[in-house]
């Protein structure tokens, strides 16, 4: 599916569906996909349902789900030549932001 083209909102529900589904492939029921993450059946239910949780709760879940490697490549930088590498390489020092007038 192209993620370009789609509303946050349906990302989110996509997202919620392949966690439940992932869940039940691997037989594990809510109750024990939160104790093995350390999180509470409901945050688990709110995050299977697009409700707010916090990204680590999506972290804990991913990792116990041994998703690490989809999380590795999240945000991880496009080098598609060495002007990018050596531009992402120059941004990695600290600069304040100007501010706009």
């Amino acid at each position: 599916m192209d993620l370009n083209f789609t509303k946050p909102s349906e990302v989110v529900e996509l997202l919620c569906q392949r966690l439940r589904k992932e869940r039940l492939a691997l037989q594990m029921t809510q109750a024990e996909l939160a104790a093995r993450a350390g999180v509470g059946v409901n945050t688990l239910s709110n995050l299977e349902n697009g409700q707010n949780t916090s990204f680590e709760t999506l972290v804990r879940i991913a990792m116990v789900l041994g998703r690490v490697k989809e999380l590795e490549a999240l945000f991880q930088p496009k080098l598609d030549s060495l002007d990018d590498l050596r531009r992402y390489e120059e941004s990695n020092k600290r600069y304040r932001a100007r501010r706009k007038s």
